[in-house]
């Protein structure tokens, strides 16, 4: 899949751009609207972006999780090479310090990245002062052409690129949950 990104300030068109995909086959979970005015997003039912997504929580938490693994192999190679295994406790309060210190990188990172606005939105976020919104979908290759000619037909979209897009099993799962839950009485 592949995210494009649009930038727009009025959300009567993103609602028509909206609902123009999802007449033509693209599902609503790999549609977003990005914005500082969530209140007006809801307001014209368009899928906003969650708030725990606006920040780099994930993405900050995945490299606390690299540093934490690479710091706790230090360890049980520091206490192997050192000799300090071969002592009457063993292995057991090195793989424990080493899970203590893999979740402190973890949590540490995610305390980091709530801070910081989410990685690929970071460059939005002069138009997002401005007021303005930013429209992104997801789309695999086939609904290349979908997006093509419905971004045509709104000449007052501004393209702002491409990025990486939500993995395409987790837009199914997405969509799977939603019909679950509309089919639930």
């Amino acid at each position: 899949m592949k995210r494009h990104f649009y930038i727009s300030d009025n959300l009567d068109e993103l609602e028509a751009v909206e609902h123009e995909l999802e007449s033509n086959g693209v599902a609503t979970p790999q549609i977003h609207v990005l914005s500082t005015n969530d209140a007006d997003v809801q307001h014209h039912h368009l899928h906003e972006v969650e708030a725990v997504l606006k920040k780099d929580v994930v993405h900050s938490m995945e490299m606390g999780a690299i540093f934490g693994v690479i710091a706790a192999a230090l360890i049980l190679a520091i206490a192997y090479v050192a000799g300090w295994t071969e002592s009457a406790a063993g292995w057991i309060p090195f793989i424990f310090l080493s899970i203590v210190v893999l979740g402190f990188c973890t949590w540490e990172g995610g305390l980091f990245g709530i801070q910081e606005p989410h990685y690929q939105f970071k460059r939005f976020q002069g138009a997002l002062k401005d007021g303005k919104h930013v429209f992104f979908v997801d789309v695999t290759e086939q609904q290349e052409s979908i997006l093509a000619k419905v971004v045509s037909a709104h000449p007052k979209l501004e393209d702002a690129g491409e990025g990486e897009s939500t993995p395409e099993w987790v837009v199914e799962w997405q969509k799977n949950w939603n019909g679950f839950v509309k089919s639930m009485p």
